[in-house]
């Protein structure tokens, strides 16, 4: 009976998901919510940090729970919530300890599955958004400072939030065969931030072999909208904040040319044509921020 309590083992551990209904469906899936992709990002060595591999666990690991949002304005995502008029489908606590995917898999399917596998990177400028919000498989990413602070040295390199979603497809490509997909048919895509994080996947070296389709919905990593061309004065409130000199933050942006990440700046990789080689689809969604219109009526 596909409607039983799934039990599902990696080689990290077992989990428990749920049984949980298509909408308009008599058609089901299998829900594994906040499963560990990394290491909680915490304390001094992994805070500002790569993400670190998952460990694994003892037992049956309780998987029917929403994981906590990475770390975001509550009142900025309330508000959104109410702007979009209950869509959003949970939202729950905030915490930096939020590398967590949910995975949902046919119920009723072979035992020897290898079905395609889509992974959502959810948008939010960077700054907002979580797998929680959305009614379907996602990844967590760090988001904000925490995310892609930079010091624009090896002391704090940056673009930690997508390092995150490098190491989220390195655990889909060792795990995700125990909950019937296919690590060789994977296909990533994206809304907003989450299309920019798409198309900076293509460009970088770290994501190779990762992905085998990619689809950027209503942003690319053409728009330098997330590079902040004066991180001054952002340096200067997170340093007064923090009660750290400006000196000692050198610089501060949403994303940056580390080298690692990203080996050159996005425009001459794009015209170089460094970038992986898979079927790359892209545009931007009907009526993309109408849902921002009431409010801006004014301007």
């Amino acid at each position: 009976n596909c409607k039983l309590t799934p039990v599902v083992h990696t080689g990290l551990g077992s989990l428990k998901g749920e049984y949980v209904s298509v909408k308009g469906k008599e058609t089901g899936v299998h829900a594994y919510l906040g499963v560990p992709f990394a290491k909680p990002p915490l304390g001094p060595s992994l805070r500002l940090a790569p993400p670190q591999p998952a460990e694994g666990w003892e037992g049956v690991r309780d998987a029917t729970k929403q994981p906590p949002m990475c770390i975001q304005s509550k009142e900025a995502v309330l508000d959104l919530a109410d702007k979009l008029g209950g869509l959003l489908a949970e939202i729950p606590d905030i915490s930096e300890d939020c590398l967590y995917l949910n995975i949902y898999s046919p119920a009723k399917r072979a035992n020897n599955a290898k079905l395609p596998v889509m992974v959502w990177i959810h948008g939010g400028g960077f700054t907002l958004g979580s797998a929680s919000t959305y009614d379907g498989s996602a990844l967590a990413y760090r988001l904000g400072i925490l995310g892609f602070l930079s010091t624009g040295d090896e002391n704090i390199s940056g673009n930690f939030g997508l390092l995150d979603q490098v190491e989220a497809l390195k655990w889909i490509q060792q795990h995700i065969h125990n909950f019937g997909g296919d690590p060789g048919l994977v296909t990533i895509f994206g809304e907003s931030a989450g299309g920019v994080s798409v198309s900076l996947l293509l460009l970088s070296p770290l994501s190779d072999g990762l992905f085998h389709r990619a689809i950027a919905e209503s942003g690319t990593a053409a728009m330098n909208v997330f590079v902040a061309n004066d991180p001054l004065p952002m340096a200067q409130a997170i340093a007064n904040a923090s009660g750290c000199s400006l000196e000692s933050t050198k610089k501060i942006s949403d994303l940056n040319v580390d080298g690692h990440f990203l080996t050159k700046p996005v425009d001459e990789l794009f015209r170089k044509h460094e970038l992986h080689a898979v079927p790359f689809m892209t545009g931007v969604n009907n009526d993309e921020g109408g849902w921002i219109l009431a409010s801006v009526s004014n301007f």
